[in-house]
């Protein structure tokens, strides 16, 4: 399908504000999924993809990693995740005269949005050293230049190999095998800036990083802390668990610095109370937390516990759970018990009375769910954070009993599968000494860089090849203007890749960017039609294999490109490696994983009798802790309050409803009452009147970072919204210019998002189009 996509970029010249939606989904959401399908995809496609979209004999949802019910309906997909299929599948391709009419110096100012509305990239192109143009070459050209990169390097720590969550489990794991058998453990990936923190506070508590929770544990829990998320964007077919949970009778409390419309009210699409009644209330009560407070009141609620158990002992805690299964418990309550309550009001923004009514809402829980996403990992102290909701659910024995438990929600599917399938800069021992097993080399022993400082180290001239498999690092990175500086210096840049992003139009000296097919469609190999993988948000493996025909002869799969070069790169010096096999049936990868990676025993046989299967999670099936200790861990954890000068605010980045990560599906976001703009900044009116500034007003936001000139956006318009008082929330990946890159959480690495320090002044008249003005 050859339809005309849009030719110019977008400005906010008619944007329109309103007050933000008091509910979440509704009739509109189907009808706006439908109506964007019928006209991306076609009636014949968009009936393919409804009835095969996250079932069983179908494909992933290429969008969230929220996982389907085991009492699955006919029909398991959502707004956002049929306009990511829209996005995704769209039979509008880029012609090859595209190449010669668009050089990359005309798009450095065009929009995610723009570029991702020039349809699908269908034929390999290369960006020679002299030239500001992409031109088409073959496959097999494209794939020699890699190579003879790589194999040219001085050392292979050179290299750099990212990904993100569209690759599927079976690429995923070739790709590690590839770079540890190259050479390197510079493995980078988006949970790098997103969920790292949770590994990291979950991980010491009780070995595992994972959900602790079923699907159906949601609706046997008496009570549901959501915190730092909006699953009514992020990830709406949480909104089902969530609903189950409060006609089960549970309570739900939304901790979070903005009011969403899907912890208000839900209007489930598939149900009558949904398209015409009221819906179902969600949250019980709305903690409005400071940024950046969330371990505070975590702690708070902690010592409440421990104060009712003084009281009344024997009644609080979960003592023989503790005596059992725990370790650490009296260093803990010692420093828990020691909390300056004054410390507390000023680090959480609340009142005593919101901190005692969540904490006794906890205490008289039985069983109870804490659920959290980006607004809690993206924070400077968002591993401790996580650790101390660890804490807090071991002291009512909430692991590893029905309807209670840890559920941190992934925001991208599989990302989750690709840190099992071993994406990692680090490299356990015991999966090291499997692959030398199985595969007759001994990998690095030595960590890799991740996503910050693989761009630190491309800054400082050490990386010579960058190699991404799906993504858009350079804009999803912290300091973005600094990120597009800094990948210019790189020798070759490789974008495995199904359409336009930034990543592609800001390249190293030279650049390749090759198509592939997305999950949607028809993979078939050598030994016929293939079938991958994915992980969800609770552990769950599910099959996955498209339908659709491929909009392109000259696309290649995700597995078939890492095939081939392994080949060219590895194929005389790893001969137990073979390529071949793995590129012409699938299920040889599977019997790799399934030697490799425990839980995965009989990968090929469970997958075709159950179609999906949970892997063993010790801490959740059996109350068994693979700690140091053997037991689960409480920890002791520093805290640090954020401190906002004088006059300044504290920023939040976020999506907007009609958006997946970087990827622009429109310039709307419904439920904050945005139509036709991105270039908002969202203030509470008193901090707006604090600063002589008026709704709707053209601003410049500059953050600020000691010992660093300031970063700025100009032209963007001022919008009051019921935020936190002193603080601020505008749409990344857009103002990820704002973030300084030295920002970063220092147990993991992750960049602060959450926490990032601005003034605002007035501006000129706002930017007529394009991108916002960054200095």
């Amino acid at each position: 399908m050859h339809r005309k996509p849009l030719t110019n970029d977008f400005s906010d010249k008619n944007i329109e504000v309103s007050a933000p939606e008091k509910f979440a989904v509704g009739i509109e959401a189907p009808e706006k999924s439908l109506l964007a399908a019928l006209e991306g995809l076609g009636v014949e496609r968009t009936t393919e993809v409804s009835v095969t979209i996250n079932h069983k004999k179908g494909f992933d949802c290429p969008s969230c990693a929220w996982a389907n019910p085991d009492h699955s309906k006919v029909l398991e997909f959502c707004e956002n995740g049929i306009k990511n299929i829209v996005w995704d599948a769209t039979p509008v391709v880029i012609e090859d005269s595209f190449w010669a009419e668009h050089s990359l110096s005309s798009m450095a100012d065009k929009s995610e949005y723009w570029l991702g509305q020039q349809g699908r990239l269908r034929t390999p192109v290369y960006k020679a050293a002299d030239s500001d143009h992409y031109l088409p070459i073959s496959w097999d050209d494209a794939l020699n230049i890699l190579s003879d990169a790589l194999t040219g390097l001085d050392n292979p720590d050179e290299a750099v190999f990212y990904t993100s969550g569209r690759i599927m489990n079976e690429p995923a794991y070739l790709l590690q095998l590839f770079a540890r058998a190259f050479g390197t453990n510079n493995l980078p990936d988006c949970s790098n800036l997103c969920h790292e923190a949770t590994g990291a506070g979950m991980g010491p508590a009780i070995g595992v990083g994972k959900s602790s929770v079923h699907y159906d544990d949601f609706g046997k829990a008496d009570l549901v802390i959501v915190m730092g998320q909006n699953p009514g964007t992020n990830h709406p077919r949480m909104l089902n668990a969530l609903e189950d949970a409060k006609h089960g009778g549970a309570q739900m409390v939304a901790v979070n610095a903005l009011p969403e419309a899907s912890l208000l009210r839900y209007k489930n699409p598939q149900q009558v109370s949904g398209l015409i009644g009221e819906g179902t209330k969600m949250a019980d009560q709305f903690v409005q937390i400071r940024s950046g407070g969330d371990q505070f009141l975590i702690r708070a609620v902690a010592k409440a516990v421990l104060q009712a158990e003084a009281a009344a002992p024997g009644t609080v805690l979960d003592h023989d759970f503790i005596d059992q299964y725990c370790t650490g418990f009296e260093a803990y309550r010692d420093d828990i018990l020691a909390i300056d309550d004054q410390e507390i009001l000023e680090a959480t923004g609340l009142r005593q009375s919101e901190i005692d009514e969540l904490a006794q809402r906890y205490i008289d829980s039985n069983a109870t769910i804490i659920t959290w996403a980006l607004g809690i990992t993206q924070q400077k102290q968002g591993a401790a954070t996580i650790a101390d909701i660890m804490n807090l659910l071991l002291l009512k024995g909430n692991i590893g009993k029905p309807g209670a438990g840890a559920s941190p929600v992934r925001g991208h599917s599989n990302v989750q599968g690709d840190r099992t399938m071993g994406v990692w800069d680090k490299l356990p021992a015991a999966f090291a000494a499997a692959l030398e097993k199985e595969f007759g080399f001994t990998p690095p022993a030595e960590n890799g860089l991740d996503s910050v400082a693989a761009m630190n180290a491309i800054d400082a001239g050490k990386i010579k090849v960058f190699v991404s498999f799906a993504g858009n690092l350079v804009a999803a990175m912290s300091d973005s203007q600094r990120a597009e500086d800094g990948i210019r210096q790189a020798d070759l840049t490789v974008q495995v890749a199904t359409k336009l992003n930034r990543s592609h139009v800001v390249t190293g000296k030279t650049s390749l960017l090759l198509p592939v097919m997305v999950r949607a469609e028809r993979d078939v190999q050598a030994d016929g039609p293939q079938i991958v993988t994915a992980e969800d948000t609770v552990c769950r493996i599910n099959m996955s294999h498209g339908e659709l025909r491929p909009i392109s002869d000259d696309l290649r799969s995700d597995v078939w490109v890492l095939c081939e070069l392994g080949k060219r790169v590895l194929g005389s010096s790893r001969p137990r490696i073979d390529w071949q096999s793995f590129q012409d049936n699938y299920d040889t990868i599977r019997d790799a994983i399934s030697r490799t990676i425990p839980g995965f025993e009989d990968f090929n046989e469970r997958l075709r009798r159950q179609k999906s299967f949970i892997l063993p999670h010790p801490p959740r099936d059996s109350r068994t802790f693979p700690t140091k200790s053997g037991k689960a861990q409480f920890t002791v954890q520093t805290t640090e309050a954020v401190q906002v000068p004088q006059g300044r605010l504290l920023l939040q980045t976020m999506r907007a409803h009609d958006q997946h990560n970087t990827t622009i599906y429109s310039l709307n976001d419904r439920y904050r009452g945005i139509k036709d703009g991105r270039f908002v900044v969202f203030v509470h009116p008193d901090d707006l009147d604090a600063r002589g500034l008026a709704d709707g007003q053209t601003v410049d936001v500059f953050s600020e970072w000691p010992g660093e000139p300031d970063r700025v956006l100009r032209g963007y318009r001022a919008v009051a919204y019921p935020t936190v008082p002193g603080h601020a929330a505008m749409y990344f990946p857009e103002a990820n210019v704002l973030v300084p890159r030295a920002a970063v959480d220092p147990a993991c690495n992750t960049p602060t998002s959450k926490q990032v320090i601005i003034r605002l002044e007035a501006g000129d008249e706002p930017v007529p189009g394009g991108r916002p003005i960054a200095h």
